[in-house]
């Protein structure tokens, strides 16, 4: 049988067609199915999205909410402390007769230089300042947990101690988890206000947390019992003016930690206001 120019063309363009299914760049014997050209071939950036706008489209149980929207507006306004201090005397901690090793963990989507401020004046009093290591808080995974159970087990040998754990937020799943899975290497956990208790949807923050880890707040990558309590002294500072975390979650129930401690600043407080820092310096204080 004779090929005519047309049949000899066509052919062609199934050979090339043909190799793209094998490495060596000859026909294959069983190329599999073909391709359509207007056919969407799953990604995991397209996955991604798609799991993120299913999870938008969920919605909380009628029971539970997070703090009011008066409380909640009152939030920013803690990021002009930094002016305001510079008009009225900062706090000043006294100098502690037993210094602790302490690692400062923030709170979700934010890095550790919030924390700073928190940092240096516990410094100022003598203890030993550590930063988490992980950079901004985006969530947890698995690699994030090994990687903060490696630096928290280097620092505690390499000052002969173990590490008294500052977590904000979400920093203080971080360390009330790690304290349950090692509590070898940890000495003491502080929470401020940290949701471990209740539902997991009593904040104003969970829709943010499922839009940036892309897993539902009930269901995280890695395993945890939120509020069983750590086997170390796990202290909770809460505060009534809250406006990311209910007060409830943030306080929890006697057996889901030693003390609970109220304070009166916002949420974002926890992290740089006076009252919030003499509270955790007093927790390092031995009793």
């Amino acid at each position: 049988m004779r090929l005519t120019p047309t049949d000899t063309l066509a052919g062609r363009a199934v050979h090339r067609r043909t190799s793209q299914f094998c490495y060596s760049g000859r026909m294959s014997e069983s190329p599999g199915p073909a391709i359509s050209r207007g056919a969407r071939v799953p990604s995991p950036i397209r996955e991604a999205i798609f799991r993120r706008v299913n999870l938008l489209r969920r919605k909380p149980p009628a029971e539970t909410r997070g703090p009011g929207p008066r409380l909640l507006l009152g939030e920013p306004l803690t990021f002009l402390a930094p002016l305001v201090r510079r008009f009225r005397p900062t706090v000043t901690l006294p100098r502690t007769a037993d210094p602790r090793v302490v690692m400062l963990l923030p709170g979700f989507g934010t890095h550790p230089l919030r924390m700073r401020y928190m940092a240096q004046q516990l410094e100022r009093a003598g203890h030993k300042v550590k930063r988490w290591g992980l950079g901004f808080n985006l969530g947890p995974t698995p690699k994030n947990f090994a990687l903060l159970e490696d630096r928290v087990e280097q620092i505690g040998k390499r000052y002969g101690q173990k590490v008294v754990l500052v977590g904000w937020s979400l920093g203080g799943i971080f360390a009330r988890e790690l304290a349950k899975r090692r509590p070898d290497i940890v000495a003491k956990v502080i929470t401020m206000g940290t949701p471990f208790s209740g539902s997991p949807y009593a904040n104003n923050a969970w829709r943010a947390y499922e839009l940036v880890t892309g897993h539902s707040v009930e269901e995280p990558p890695v395993e945890v019992e939120l509020a069983a309590k750590p086997p170390v002294e796990t202290v909770a500072l809460w505060s009534p003016r809250d406006g990311i975390v209910a007060p409830r979650s943030a306080r929890g129930l006697l057996g889901e930690r030693d003390r609970a401690v109220a304070l009166r600043c916002s949420h974002i407080g926890f992290a740089s206001s006076d009252e919030a820092i003499a509270a955790v310096a007093r927790e390092l204080e031995p009793d």
